[in-house]
């Protein structure tokens, strides 16, 4: 009585032991490839208007948009609305060289994200929340599909800048959103890729 189970246990044995060989001979599957790092393509450093260092703002473009990499320092803590400006100039106090929105230069639209009536401008981007120690880490993102946008809104002889708002911006009012005082700036220029 006691031969079957033991030649079941056997069996088993013998079963999962062949099981353990086949798995051990089997090729181990392929590791794919590590994607290449993203490449930066534009990069602005942040000024306040008394001329300290606030930060940078580094571009990384897509085959649908591009992300903005925004490392902040000494910004008042709390939400605070980011733009696009369409002129590569941050002359303080005010900023106000900097121009408006990046705009269509024929149909241009209102501002907000969240504008139901034609938004967003091609200069809106989502709010930055700045830490009480004033640091500032945020990706956003500006996606083309549905702006019309192109290459020639951004990349002209006027530059274009990257402005810190006083405030967030609500996304819907005119004609920015409630963002308040611009207190920082930059104006983005190429990143040099260097061959290595």
């Amino acid at each position: 009585m006691r031969a079957l189970p033991l030649a079941a246990a056997f069996a088993a044995g013998t079963l999962l032991a062949s099981g353990a060989a086949l798995a051990q001979t089997a090729a181990p599957a392929p590791t794919p490839s590590p994607a290449a790092p993203p490449q930066a393509v534009v990069i602005a450093a942040l000024k306040t208007a008394d001329g300290a260092e606030a930060g940078t703002v580094t571009g990384y473009e897509g085959p649908k948009g591009m992300i903005f990499r925004v490392v902040g320092k000494g910004w008042p803590a709390g939400w605070h609305a980011v733009h696009l400006h369409a002129v590569g100039s941050c002359e303080a106090p005010g900023f106000t060289s900097a121009g408006g929105h990046v705009n269509h230069a024929e149909g241009a639209r209102p501002h907000g994200l969240l504008n139901k009536d034609g938004g967003p401008d091609l200069g809106d981007l989502q709010n930055v929340f700045a830490a009480a120690d004033g640091s500032a880490n945020a990706d956003v993102y500006l996606a083309w599909e549905g702006l019309d946008a192109h290459e020639s809104d951004y990349v002209d002889a006027n530059g274009l800048s990257f402005v810190v708002h006083a405030n967030a911006d609500d996304y819907v009012s005119q004609p920015i959103g409630g963002a308040g005082g611009r207190i920082a700036c930059g104006v983005f220029e190429p990143v040099v890729v260097t061959a290595h």
